[in-house]
């Protein structure tokens, strides 16, 4: 099985990663159709780089008009206070350690982590 489905996991809070390679490949691979799915999710300190940067929540703002679904890790956000914030920004708030390890399990989806 080849797989179709991609699932991003942005962990770091260093802008310019977000912007001149995670944000930027999650933008083009919907907008080029290289994935048939395609998930972003915001784990730890990237959760914190969203809701204080308005630069970066253009960009996001403009992957998911692409379709790209965008997650954060709940115990994060908590952790952060900052759920609201994030769900704010159109972020399905939850608990990400079950869909990570079904992602990693299923041979239909590929998992790039920065």
């Amino acid at each position: 099985m080849n797989p179709d489905k991609l699932f991003i996991l942005w962990t770091t809070d260093n802008k310019d990663i977000a912007e001149n390679m995670i944000l930027m490949y999650t933008l083009k691979s919907n907008l080029n159709n290289w994935w048939k799915e395609c998930h972003l999710v915001t784990w730890g300190p990237s959760n914190k780089l969203l809701v204080t940067d308005p630069e970066i929540q253009v960009v996001v703002n403009q992957i998911q008009e692409t379709g790209v679904k965008l997650f954060a890790c709940k115990r994060c956000a908590e952790n952060y206070g900052i759920v609201d914030k994030l769900e704010a920004l159109g972020a399905e708030v939850k608990l990400m350690g079950e869909p990570l390890t079904q992602c990693l399990q299923d041979p239909s989806w590929k998992i790039l982590s920065i």
